[in-house]
Formats: structure tokens, sequence, C-alpha cells
């Protein structure tokens, strides 16, 4: 008599096929896992998103430069100078840094003291980002400068260039002149912007937005020092 065991054994096996899913039809609760995770990642991206599209497309006032970019762009002269000392030199050395321009005769009136004592407070509010900046004065003729602006004068790049090619280079404002000016160059020696004439106080304000931007912008190919 057979046992138990070999007659379980000697049972034949069933071969019932159970239908499978093709693969032209998706299980449904995985479409709908893929949905709520690509809905997960929207939710995340939205801020991110909404910025791109506010910056890019929307443009709010805020974002506006202060300064004029100018367009093209003038590269910075082959044009001799002088420092204070006389020691000769040429323009196009001043390039690898950015450099925030004013021009001016020696005699340097009050709204030209004041336009230098801006670049100062701009360069220095710039913090260690600084040190990519040069603040520099451009005299228009051979005269004394006053020994009472030379202590104010100890950070700055003071040059005498030829008033004719100076003026072939810097574009002033309409009805402005050069003078009345501060202007941006880029550290490819590029004449790239020009603040608004007779700038104050609000205005110096704006201009540091428009300088912090520049650097942060440039800050992957922008090194420091020349």
């Amino acid at each position: 008599m057979p046992s138990p065991s070999s007659t379980q054994q000697d049972k034949p096996l069933g071969l019932t096929v159970h239908t499978l899913p093709l693969p032209s039809q998706p299980d449904p609760s995985n479409t709908a896992g893929r949905w709520k995770m690509i809905a997960v990642l929207l939710v995340c991206a939205a801020p991110v998103i909404a910025s791109y599209f506010t910056y890019y497309v929307i443009r709010p006032e805020g974002r506006r430069n202060y300064g004029e970019l100018l367009s093209p762009q003038r590269p910075l002269p082959a044009m001799a100078t002088l420092d204070l000392n006389d020691n000769p030199g040429e323009l196009t050395a001043l390039r690898n840094q950015w450099l925030l321009v004013s021009v001016s005769g020696a005699g340097c009136d009050a709204a030209c003291q004041q336009r230098l004592y801006f670049q100062r407070q701009l360069r220095e509010s710039l913090g260690k980002e600084k040190v990519r900046v040069d603040w520099v004065w451009l005299v228009t003729d051979t005269a004394a400068v006053d020994a009472r602006l030379k202590p104010a004068l100890a950070g700055a790049t003071v040059r005498r260039v030829p008033l004719e090619a100076l003026m072939q280079w810097l574009p002033p404002d309409a009805g402005q002149r050069a003078e009345d000016h501060l202007y941006v160059v880029d550290p490819l020696g590029n004449l790239m912007m020009r603040f608004p004439a007779n700038m104050d106080a609000a205005g110096a304000a704006r201009a540091k937005r428009d300088l912090d931007r520049l650097l942060r912008a440039s800050a992957s190919w922008d090194k420091e020092g020349r």
C-alpha cells in the first residue's frame, strides 16, 4: 500500500496558466505612483521656477541697473600716460581689474572731489571683493594736483592722459560731459557701463548694487589682482 507521502509525490502537477500584464499595459498602481512623484518634484521646484520666471520674464523695476550698459563695448585705448611723479606708462596696463573711472582736470572742483569721494567709498563698501576693483582718476591736463587732495588719493590710480584721445573713448550722456560721470571698465579692458551724471548719495547706493551684481556674475572667471 503506498504511503501518503508517495501519493503526494505522484500527484500530477497543475499546468494552469495565469494571465500576465503585457508591457504595453502598465500597472495602474505604478502609473499613479509616478504621477505622485512628479507632483512632489514640481512642488519642491516651484520656488526656483518662479524666481527664474520673475528674473528672466517679468524683470521687475527693482532689478534694473542704475548704470547704463554701453554698447558696443569700447576697449581701453593704447594711449601714453604719466603718473603724478611723471613716470610713463600705457592706459592698457590697467587691464585685469575692474576699474571705476572718473575724469577731470587737475584743478578738481567741488563736484570732482565728490566723485572721487564716491569712488573711494564705493570700492571700500565692497568688503573683501574690493581687491578686484581699482578706482581710477584720469587727469586731462598738466597742472599740479592740489596737495590737499593727495592724502585722499593714497589708494587711487591716478594717470595723466591726453584730453582729445580720452574724449573719443568716454561717451557722455546727452547734454552732459564725460567729467560728470563715473564709468566702469571690465577686467578685459572694455568700457561697459556709465553711471548717471552728478551722482548723489542715493545714486551711490544704487551704483554699489550694480557693482555687487557685476562682481558676483564674474566670480567664476575674474580673479583678484592684475
